[in-house]
């Protein structure tokens, strides 16, 4: 066994200003909504320059994402990845004056092992860029297996590099295709009570109208995959999803990211969190959305704009976590009276 460190870099030519692709690339916090592969971000320290983070990412056992194919970037935003979910602590150094971001990620699991390298952004045009990514990743290997490490070390890069191109060529739909809402309910009983509500999802068929079956999965504790059948789309029909959801107890936090969506819907994450005080708790569903334009015509008929589908998915979204909030304060208030 031996360590060895493989470099590679590659370039893509991405169809939005240069401006905007950097843009997209210093804002990780939103990346879930616009890459497939990415769970969730959550930034832990910042200081306008500097920034750690900590990242959830289904890691892609494909090894698809040639930049030179558009559709082999496993499925595109909102598409289906299969793998494992990869949790990294990265550290990152924005430049915004060359456009660059230098990074450096180490696993959660196995410290020690680090990636770095850095994206760059240069402009090809008013309207066209080109794409870097340079990344340097530490191997430990046997001989024998060292030209499929660094194989997949190649396609890691591919993948990435499509990811970002796919999600910023829409740049001009951006206004239209996403929304972010959230909707509250107050509750007047304990946290834990309505925390337990919504972590036990797999107790949701027969006790939340608009979820006729889940599937759950939890073989790492806080980390729980999930398939839903709901039939919370207008007009009563079923729809089938998966997630993948991160549970976090002690700050009364559930965030998800949907890996199988809704015919309108390319890409959708969001939280769960309580807000508690004195007398009770506050709970918000937060999501963040991104529409798939190409579905608006085919799901609500010839004629239906963007600003229609909004309204619809919003409504519809809306509907079904107020409806399951609305079930997590009669749990906790009726069990608070029966208690007393």
């Amino acid at each position: 066994m031996s360590s060895r460190v493989h470099a590679c870099e590659h370039t893509v030519r991405v169809a939005a200003p240069a401006g905007v692709v950097y843009g997209m690339l210093a804002d990780a916090a939103r990346w879930p909504v616009f890459l497939p592969s990415v769970v969730h971000v959550e930034r832990l320290d910042f200081d306008g320059v500097q920034e750690r983070l900590r990242m959830w990412e289904l890691a892609d056992e494909t090894g698809a994402g040639n930049p030179d194919n558009p559709d082999a970037d496993a499925g595109g935003v909102g598409g289906v990845l299969e793998g494992r979910v990869g949790s990294w602590y990265a550290r990152r150094v924005l430049h915004p004056d060359v456009r660059a971001v230098v990074f450096e990620q180490e696993d959660a699991v196995w410290p020690g092992s680090v990636t770095s390298g850095v994206w760059s952004v240069r402009p090809a045009g008013e309207t066209e860029c080109v794409l870097g990514l340079r990344q340097e990743r530490g191997l430990a290997v046997a001989a024998a297996d060292g030209a499929g490490a660094r194989r997949e070390a190649e396609a890691d890069v591919h993948r990435r590099l499509a990811q970002v191109r796919r999600a910023a060529g829409r740049w001009e739909q951006w206004d239209e295709l996403l929304l972010s809402f959230e909707d509250r309910v107050r509750i007047e009983g304990p946290a834990e009570l309505v925390y337990d509500f919504l972590y036990r999802i797999g107790d949701w068929p027969g006790r939340v109208p608009h979820v006729e079956r889940t599937g759950v999965c939890e073989d790492v504790p806080g980390i729980q995959v999930v398939s839903l059948d709901t039939c919370a789309a207008p007009g009563g029909r079923t729809v089938s999803t998966r997630a993948v959801r991160l549970c976090f107890p002690h700050a009364g936090r559930i965030v998800y990211k949907e890996t199988l969506t809704p015919e309108l819907v390319a890409a959708h994450s969001g939280e769960w969190s309580l807000l508690p005080d004195a007398s009770g708790v506050t709970v918000v569903a937060a999501h963040q959305v991104m529409l798939r334009q190409e579905a608006v015509a085919p799901v609500l008929g010839a004629g239906t704009g963007l600003l229609e589908a909004r309204d619809h998915v919003r409504a519809w979204l809306s509907r079904a976590s107020t409806e399951t909030l609305g079930l997590a304060k009669w749990h906790a208030e009726s069990t608070v009276r029966r208690l007393r």
